[in-house]
């Protein structure tokens, strides 16, 4: 998550920071209890099973546990570093003007169809477009970022370019 110096192995001050509503790194601190308390445990028993039953070499348990054992100490790792690099932005202490920001829920009207649609702009790992959380880095939170109510955005979709107006911003 930190960056380098050219030519040093040494990490500088400066690290990315990671934007993610206070909702999403509740959730992140919750699968992390998870992994730890739940899934860790039930894995290392497993492999001590697995280890019980004698021959390694041609155990399938012992080889699925230890897999399984790898992949919860590398989400482990993650939400770890994600969590440390976190920024964590509450959306309803935003005052942003009214402007289109980082966790901002935004009603919009598509300009052709007249549909409503209604989305908040959250971090990487919160995204769920079927529950309306678009990713920063998508092209509609692009588009949406900075403007306010009554502008319109104009979206590069893979059907060509969308237009939608924005009928009003929220904080909550």
């Amino acid at each position: 998550m930190c960056r380098r110096r050219a030519g040093s192995s040494r990490r500088t001050s400066q690290c990315a920071t990671i934007p993610i509503t206070k909702r999403g790194a509740e959730k992140l601190k919750e699968e992390l209890q998870r992994l730890k308390t739940v899934d860790r445990p039930w894995v290392i028993n497993a492999i001590a099973e697995a280890r019980a039953q004698g021959d390694l070499s041609e155990n399938a348990e012992y080889d699925a546990a230890k897999d399984r054992q790898g992949f919860i100490e590398g989400r482990i790792a993650e939400i770890e570093g994600k969590l440390s690099a976190a920024q964590i932005i509450d959306p309803a202490a935003l005052d942003a003007g009214g402007r289109v920001v980082f966790g901002a829920t935004v009603e919009l009207e598509d300009e052709d169809s007249g549909a409503a649609v209604t989305y908040q702009i959250v971090g990487e790992d919160e995204a769920d477009l079927k529950l309306g959380l678009v990713n920063i880095s998508s092209p509609i939170a692009r588009a949406l970022i900075g403007k306010e109510e009554g502008d319109v955005a104009e979206v590069q979709a893979p059907g060509g370019t969308k237009r939608f107006e924005i009928v009003a911003v929220r904080y909550a």
